[in-house]
Order: structure tokens, then C-alpha cells, then sequence
């Protein structure tokens, strides 16, 4: 979903003590049954991507797992810091930002679990009566974005592969103001389709959608994907699966009645509009398992490629190899 333009959508919720350094090992009692405490720390606020989460969550599953989760939204710094800190055991993330965490000078001791969706669901935007139809419209343009490291790279590559001048594109940071912003201060963002194309069409916006796969096949990577630390891996493995497994059963029953599971995702969140939900939800029930027959599977090729941009665009220096990012061990195959 749209990243920190998210966080004018929904106020921030207080962060429970467990994230301010309280270890994310801990035993609750519940109906006389242990339950083994489990944080969630989300990318930004709830949303759609999420709802098999919360679902497990309203349904019992992670109950019956022997769990006892919380789900939150990060307001100490990036939700893979603060996993790489423990303080939180699972975290909502992306394939560019793991990959380029672990490439950083001081790699972060993370690694992908489960991927939420198959195949990436974002393209560029832009009103459908301004003429910009493709990457060589873009010169000249201004485009609107939250500064991450790899958008830069991606816009570059797009254009430069339609022949034009990458240079010319002035970029910003987005005021967080969604579709209302086009054709005034920028003529160009980065949407999520199963989100922000769903508002705008909601609420009359035309837009012409640009999907990043089309653009380059290295494009279609995994976000978002849950993460967690090397440390809980390695020392909680079992706990690990069974999360996993929980989440699994969640995002099933998100797939086979998407109204239903946007009605639970709107009783955590309900700020938002119930029948955009709905409409959003329905749109990811195709894309949760598209290509897949176990929920959050991921592949060596799609980390390898993304990989391979980023170090191509000059955002990392060295490709990591796929087994240094993700894991596939503790999901149910």
C-alpha cells in the first residue's frame, strides 16, 4: 500500500511498552492457558494488505495456537529496525527495504518469512486527461513520492529503458494528499492498485495506471512481506511456524469471503470507509495466492532480480544472494 503518505489517513496509535524494549518472548494467561506474547509491528497504519492478520487475530487461530498477538503500528523508527532490535517479533516490511538493509554498512540481522502478496501491485499514476501515458511522458514532469532509496532507481530505469532523460523529472516528497494532489502540485505518484486506484475511482478521480511489472519484469517483487530477527528465527522456530500457520488459515479465510474480512478489518480501523474496504479487499482476494499454492511462498528468482536492479541503479554495491534475504522453512507446504 501507499507507504508514509498513509500516515494522514489514520492517527497514530500509542505504542505499547512491549516495543519500547521488553523482550518479545513472554507468556500470557488466558483461560487457564499459557499463551506465548507475539508482536506484530505493521509498515504503517492498517490496512487491506493485513486483513488475513486480523482476521487469524478476531477468529481465535492465533489463540489456538498458542499465541497471544498484538498488533501495532511502528512510531519508534522503521518497522525493520525495530524488528532487528527485538522489539517486535514479526514486522510488515518490502523486499526493496529488506535488501537493502542487508546491505547496508552495518547489515541488519533480519530476514523475510512469508511474502503477503504474490506479485507487486503498484504503478505510477497520473490524471487520465494530462497526456502522461508512459515513462516517456515523464520528462519535464513532477513526481511526487515518499524518498525511498529505491524509487529513484525505479523511475530511472523506466525511463532510460523509453529513451528519456532521467535528470528531467523533478522529484518531491509527497504531502500525503493521494490523488487529490495530481495536476496541481506534482503530475505524477506511485499508487498501490488495490488501494489508492480504488479511492481515486471511488471518488470520480480518472487516472492512467502504469503497473511496474509491465514496465520491467525485475519490477514485480514481493510487498509487502513479513519479517522477522535472525535471533527469533534461530531460538523460536517453532513459534515461528505456528504464526505463520495461523496467519496462513487467516489470509484463507480473507481469500474465500473478502466482505467478510473487510468488515473485521474496519472494526480495528474504522476511520475508513467500509465499502472502500470492501472494494479493496475484494481486489487482493486474487492476489494473496495468485500463482501459488501456500500462502506466503517466495522464490529465489524474484529476490535475485530485484537484487540485481538495485545493484545495476547503484542502490546497493553487491547483489545478495536470495538464501541471505528469505526463507520459505516455516511456512506449511
Amino acid at each position: 500500500m501507499m507507504k508514509k503518505g498513509w500516515r494522514k489517513i489514520v492517527s497514530m496509535m500509542a505504542v505499547p511498552a512491549l516495543v519500547m524494549g521488553m523482550p518479545v518472548s513472554t507468556f500470557a494467561e488466558e483461560d487457564g492457558q499459557d499463551l506465548k506474547k507475539v508482536t506484530v509491528i505493521l509498515d504503517y497504519v492498517p490496512n487491506t494488505n493485513h486483513t488475513g492478520m486480523y482476521v487469524a487475530l478476531d477468529k481465535g487461530y492465533y489463540k489456538e495456537a498458542g499465541l497471544d498477538v498484538e498488533i501495532i503500528e511502528p512510531t519508534d523508527g522503521a518497522t525493520a529496525t525495530l524488528i532487528a532490535q527485538q522489539k517486535g517479533t514479526f514486522g510488515i516490511s518490502y523486499q526493496e527495504d529488506v535488501t537493502i538493509a542487508l546491505t547496508a554498512e552495518d547489515p541488519l540481522p533480519i530476514k523475510a518469512v512469508a511474502a503477503i502478496i504474490q506479485h507487486n501491485t503498484s504503478g505510477f499514476v497520473s490524471l487520465a486527461d494530462s497526456g502522461i501515458e508512459s515513462p516517456a511522458d515523464f520528462e519535464g514532469k513532477t513526481y511526487a513520492g515518499w524518498g525511498g532509496p529505491g524509487e529513484a532507481a525505479v523511475l530511472e530505469a523506466c525511463m532510460t529503458q523509453s529513451g528519456k532523460d532521467f535528470s528531467k523529472l523533478n522529484m518531491v516528497i509527497s504531502d500525503g494528499g493521494g490523488f487529490e494532489t495530481l495536476g496541481k502540485s506534482c503530475d505524477l505518484m506511485w499508487f498501490f492498485e488495490g488501494w489508492d486506484c480504488v479511492m481515486a475511482e471511488m471518488n470520480g478521480c480518472e487516472l492512467n495506471y502504469m503497473e511496474c511489472r509491465e514496465l520491467d519484469e525485475r519490477l514485480d517483487y514481493y510487498t509487502p512481506v513479513i519479517i522477522s530477527s535472525n535471533a527469533v528465527l534461530e531460538e523460536d522456530p517453532e513459534m515461528v511456524s505456528a504464526f505463520l500457520e495461523a496467519t496462513a488459515k487467516g489470509y484463507a479465510d480473507t481469500i474465500a469471503d473478502p466482505d467478510a474480512a473487510a468488515e473485521i478489518l474496519f472494526s480495528h480501523a474504522p476511520d475508513y470507509n467500509l465499502d472502500m474496504l470492501k472494494k479493496s479487499q475484494e481486489y487482493l482476494a486474487d492476489k494473496f495466492m495468485e500463482d501459488t499454492e501456500t500462502w506466503g511462498m517466495m522464490k529465489d528468482e524474484v529476490w535475485n532480480n530485484y537484487s540485481a536492479f538495485l545493484q545495476e541503479y547503484g542502490v546497493i554495491e553487491e547483489a545478495l544472494p536470495a538464501s541471505d534475504c528469505y526463507t520459505n522453512e516455516f511456512l506449511a507446504q
